[in-house]
């Protein structure tokens, strides 16, 4: 017998059985590992793109700042067509947009129709990124989705680490087709698990009015300031092309909250605003990627730019971080029956942090063993942050707005990239500008970029020691704010995720 909605209720049916939600776990850890194995399989391929379609500095800026941007401006309207239309309905439409669009990138003739097609795998990964999350808290019950989120977490964070390996092996074979041709056949088979694992009954849609106006704000905002802080990590922007942008969505951010605060139905219904664990979990996600990203892109300039490693032994050193990620991130379940989030969170921004420092030891002796010890620490310690953060923040939300709550953890996260690649690219290149200037006197800009970028042979051969003085003395100055950052993660978590003298731990107010 069929169940029939009543008027003002949404269909839910219980969630599929373990062994079939099993098969629905690892279709969504898919997606997930899809969406950040792109972000990274790109990078190594820029030069072979340069190359292969003879695009300039300015349009390889577009092939990898189109598809943040777009990723970043369809976050907020999937989740909130998710939670309207059904998280599951909107994720495959995301899917089927994101494996069109990485076929017409493949095939591409010239780098204005690549930035294009980037910028559609961007609005499919927008509801990947944003929907997987929804999804896995619909079909997984409060008690066991800590471990759910683990796997995620795990799977997805594997594909950050795969996207310079899997990507330096198909360059070596093949042309830089190839890495979008290999989001084709995944995307076929997670649409297929999800189209057969994921039930139609378990969808719990939100029936109360668009916020169509908070939704307007809040994408053009953050599409403003990831649009300047993707132009502020080049070498040549404008103040006024960096600031004009930057300030207009920061202003919009903060006219934003606002908004939702007089809003009749807010994009973000204050339950969600609320709950200091959540407003604590989006600011541990910003903070966290703010450093790692920049220690990410600072270790990468050091060993390629600086030491002449190639893409895939940089990719392989990564593998030393990415296999404690993987291994404390699926455990994290049975960690957090034991342990409070509080402690688990303040315990990996220490150890993100002694992670980073040991990495900035590795300017004095730039080998595998050099930087092993700083990727194991910091490995680790983002395997505890990133399961536990999301499972306090999706913890206990009502399913109707879990679209809504999941867009605006994965912003924080996007925005952390972002303002860890300007942001901490701006400390180190400061610092690499003034060991130079101070020295030598030299202020020839072409020597000075060569230098800020690792690429001491830039600078005249006698100066060769003195460049690499420079970039060390910036590589250690944005090594230090990153330390900086994860320290604070933790400062945040202390006061965000409560403990009380009885009882489960407080997750909000």
């Amino acid at each position: 017998m069929r169940a029939v909605d009543t008027p003002g209720q949404t269909r839910r049916n219980h969630p599929p059985a373990p062994p079939r939600r099993r098969l629905a776990l690892m279709s969504l850890c898919l997606a997930g590992f899809l969406i950040q194995l792109d972000v990274t399989i790109v990078n190594v391929a820029l030069p072979a793109i340069q190359h292969g379609l003879g695009a300039g500095p300015n349009a390889l800026q577009w092939v990898i700042g189109g598809y943040a941007l777009s990723l970043t401006v369809f976050i907020p309207l999937t989740g909130a067509l998710g939670d309207r239309y059904g998280h599951r309905a909107i994720l495959l439409a995301g899917l089927i947009v994101f494996g069109a669009a990485s076929t017409v990138a493949a095939l591409s003739p010239t780098t204005s129709a690549l930035s294009v097609a980037r910028i559609g795998q961007g609005v499919g990964g927008a509801a990947m990124l944003s929907l997987t999350l929804a999804v896995l808290t619909d079909i997984y019950p409060s008690e066991h989705r800590g471990h759910a989120i683990g796997w995620w977490a795990a799977i997805g964070g594997a594909g950050f680490g795969a996207g310079p390996i899997v990507g330096g092996l198909l360059l070596a074979v093949t042309g830089w087709s190839a890495i979008f041709w290999i989001n084709v056949p995944l995307v076929c088979l997670t649409v297929v698990l999800i189209a057969r694992t994921v039930p139609r009954g378990s969808i719990v849609t939100d029936r109360r009015p668009l916020d169509l106006l908070g939704l307007a704000i809040v994408s053009m905002s953050l599409g403003l300031v990831t649009f300047a802080l993707n132009t502020a990590a080049g070498q040549n922007a404008g103040l006024l092309r960096i600031g004009a942008p930057l300030v207009a969505g920061l202003v919009g951010l903060i006219g934003f909250v606002f908004q939702q605060r007089i809003a009749r139905e807010p994009l973000l219904p204050r339950r969600i605003r609320a709950r200091r664990a959540f407003v604590g979990a989006c600011a541990v996600y910003l903070l966290g990627y703010t450093g790692f990203s920049g220690a990410l892109y600072y270790v990468t300039l050091l060993f390629q730019n600086a030491d002449g490693w190639s893409a895939l032994r940089t990719g392989l050193s990564w593998l030393l971080m990415n296999i404690p990620f993987l291994v404390v991130a699926q455990a994290s379940g049975w960690i957090q029956r034991f342990v409070a989030t509080r402690w688990i969170v303040v315990s990996a921004g220490l150890l993100a942090a002694s992670g980073f420092a040991l990495l900035a030891a590795a300017a004095n002796n730039a080998t595998f063993l050099g930087a092993a010890a700083g990727y194991l620490t910091a490995g680790a310690g983002f395997g505890l942050l990133v399961p536990a953060v999301t499972h306090v923040a999706m913890r206990d939300l009502p399913r109707e707005i879990a679209g809504a709550a999941s867009s605006v953890l994965n912003s924080s996260r996007q925005l952390g990239t972002a303002v860890g690649l300007a942001v901490i690219g701006v400390i180190g290149a400061t610092a690499t500008r003034s060991h130079w200037r101070a020295h030598t006197g030299d202020r020839r800009p072409d020597t000075i970029s060569g230098v800020v970028s690792g690429r001491t042979t830039a600078a005249p051969a006698p100066l060769h020691e003195s460049a690499a003085q420079a970039f060390a003395a910036g590589y250690h100055a944005a090594l230090v704010a990153c330390c900086a950052c994860a320290l604070t993660v933790s400062a945040v978590a202390w006061w965000a995720f409560r403990i009380p003298r009885r009882g489960p731990e407080v997750l909000g107010e």
